[in-house]
């Protein structure tokens, strides 16, 4: 079901994959402060517009969600609360992100978050093969198929990206 790197970490988000029969592939990579996804597909050797970056955001009453976007794209928030039907939506600040996914900046993944929240896919990510997303941890991907998201966290599809 999964090629597995021994060295891999169990993480909340791997427990919710094999959980829920997901097949995925570990990819470990050194860690970089503030490298981005643009480090971490060097690193890998795939293309950035693969490696899907998991951003916490909330809206205008503190109510959190997930945005799930192409690396080497930005997201409108203001296109993106228009398409959510929300009033405003921003990033959240680290410590409440961290507080709301239960993962640490730099290795959020939407998959095992400590608490439920809506889930937000660039629609374009469902056009590629395989993608590479956090497994958890900082210097931890998993590659996945994009569609095992559509079953497992039933994400509303937007179009938001701008590019990076």
């Amino acid at each position: 079901m999964s090629k597995h790197d021994e060295r891999a970490p169990e993480t909340p988000a791997t427990r919710f994959l094999r959980a829920h029969n997901i097949g995925f592939s570990t990819h470990l990579y050194e860690y970089e402060e503030h490298g981005g996804t643009s480090h971490s597909a060097r690193s890998l050797n795939v293309n950035e517009h693969a490696v899907v970056k998991t951003l916490v955001m909330e809206d205008e009453k503190g109510q959190p969600l997930i945005v799930l976007m192409h690396g080497d794209r930005k997201v409108s928030t203001k296109e993106l609360a228009r398409q959510a039907g929300r009033k405003q939506i921003n990033p959240c600040k680290p410590e409440t992100a961290n507080r709301h996914s239960g993962y640490l900046i730099g290795g959020t993944s939407p998959f095992g978050t400590r608490k439920a929240m809506p889930v937000f896919m660039e629609s374009s990510i469902l056009d590629l093969p395989l993608i590479y997303i956090n497994g958890g941890r900082r210097g931890f991907l998993v590659g996945i198929h994009p569609h095992d998201i559509i079953s497992a966290l039933k994400p509303q599809t937007i179009n938001c990206g701008q590019p990076g």
